[in-house]
């Protein structure tokens, strides 16, 4: 699944190396094909919605094969572009296609491993949405230079094509609803090919005499806007905000740091994509690390409290410390991340040697990255009974914070120098930083009436006649 979390942020970076060169290519501005990475994370915004629910409701293999159907065409049309509507129109549909898969991928996890080994698992998924932002600028622009700015969007449709292809094969549907606890039997169009394979025609026959799976399109009830629910709970609502605010800061100084790398040091399409390679060793190191603390640090209040911890089965966490257990981490890792965030603008803005802006860089990213692990975690163990859900929430957050951050960051650094960006950034975490603890003190309670309000609803539902 990490595979497929790599697409949507390195769809949206791979072409920061050579948006000067689309620009003359196709006779428009700089500002028009920076719109189109903007309309490009609205609309990464809005499609989880539809494809987390769906998702839910008909499983997570059908989401995802017609997601990356759908990603497959957009690369190619953005491959034949002969104008800059045909492109704008086809980063749409590329868009559409690719912003599902980070969704289903947190959904996957959350269906397959419990609260006390999701942190592990997780940060292997993030891994892949977490790098994109970082290697897309260092692919694309290899790609451009050595076989033109179509290869890059040749290189993304074969790369879709390949995860379809071992997806359709290997991956097993793992949706609860569909599979029970693995031993309910699925429709084809849930089957692996491998399962197919194995299964004989007698077998699915009589199968599906015997059980009847608890999937399908007319037992679906497709709801688009039970993500935007999410953000009237008082704790799911905040963390998203506040962890996609944190997400959208890692947009803003990538998305600036082309130009000044050209401003101040002259670098060149080359030395600019490797450069990126910084953030990206941050983020990797810090996805090889959060993800064992998360876990360690659950086991660790589980033990204070005399919890069992359970692989097999997912746990009650009503009197547990979750959030504890997760902002622990959290919030040390964004104090570094502000710290050093502050380093790497000052000193870009500055002028100072290239191998201290890109230190601070690699760990400003090591920071954003930990933090936003435990922020996504904690989101995911408080929605476990709608895991696709939960990541389109998280992902309208991630991607709309992000939208509305790179518009803002451009015309700050132009009036006020990268520096300030960077104390903007810092202000607003700090600012919004009474949310965190906020969560940790009255968390539990929240939870709890949460769990009484939908209680409560459930029961509202079952005494109304049909």
């Amino acid at each position: 699944m990490a595979l497929t979390t790599l697409l949507p942020p390195l769809t949206a970076s791979i072409y920061y190396p050579v948006i000067t060169e689309l620009a003359r290519e196709l006779n428009v501005s700089i500002t028009e094909i920076n719109l189109t990475i903007t309309v490009y994370l609205i609309i990464q915004g809005i499609a989880p919605s539809f494809v987390g629910n769906l998702s839910d409701e008909t499983g997570r293999r059908p989401a995802l094969l017609v997601s990356l159907l759908i990603f497959i065409a957009g690369s190619i049309g953005a491959a034949f572009r002969r104008n800059y509507a045909l492109l704008l129109a086809m980063r749409c549909v590329q868009s559409a296609g690719s912003s599902g898969t980070i969704a289903l991928s947190l959904a996957t996890v959350s269906d397959i491993v419990t609260s006390a080994e999701r942190g592990r698992y997780t940060s292997y998924v993030q891994m892949g949405w977490m790098l994109g932002p970082s290697l897309g600028p260092v692919i694309g622009g290899l790609l451009s230079q050595y076989l033109g700015v179509s290869s890059i969007f040749w290189f993304l449709a074969i790369y879709a094509s390949i995860v379809w292809i071992v997806s359709a094969a290997f991956l097993p549907e793992t949706c609860r609803r569909i599979v029970g606890n693995g031993s309910t039997p699925t429709s084809y169009w849930n089957m692996s090919l491998l399962e197919y394979l194995r299964r004989s025609k007698q077998d699915e026959i009589s199968a599906t005499h015997q059980s009847k799976p608890r999937t399908g399109p007319r037992g679906a009830r497709l709801n688009p806007l039970k993500s935007l629910k999410l953000f009237r709970e008082k704790e799911t609502g905040l963390l998203l905000l506040y962890s996609g605010f944190i997400y959208a800061s890692s947009y803003m100084v990538l998305s600036t740091f082309t130009d000044q790398l050209e401003e101040k040091y002259g670098f060149d399409t080359l030395h600019i994509s490797l450069c990126f390679l910084a953030s990206g060793f941050g983020t990797a190191t810090s996805t090889l690390l959060t993800g064992r603390l998360l876990d360690w640090n659950f086991r660790r209040h589980a033990k204070l409290i005399g919890l069992e911890i359970s692989t097999q089965k997912q746990q009650d966490l009503a009197r547990f410390p979750i959030e504890v257990a997760r902002l622990q981490i959290s919030i040390p890792a964004l104090v570094m991340c502000s710290v050093c965030l502050l380093g790497y603008t000052w000193t870009l803005q500055s002028g100072k040697h290239i191998a201290v802006t890109l230190m601070f860089l690699f760990f400003e990213c090591f920071g954003s990255a930990s933090s936003f692990s435990g922020f996504s975690n904690l989101v995911m163990d408080l929605n476990r009974e709608k895991p696709g859900t939960a990541s389109a929430a998280m992902n309208l957050a991630r991607c709309w914070m992000g939208a509305g951050g790179t518009a803002f960051a451009t015309p700050l650094v132009r009036s006020g120098g990268i520096g300030w960006l960077g104390v903007t950034i810092a202000g607003i975490w700090i600012m919004f930083s009474p949310v965190v603890f906020s969560a940790i003190k009255f968390g539990p309670q929240w939870r709890e009436e949460e769990r009484i309000r939908k209680a409560d609803d459930n029961n509202s539902h079952q005494e109304t006649p049909p």
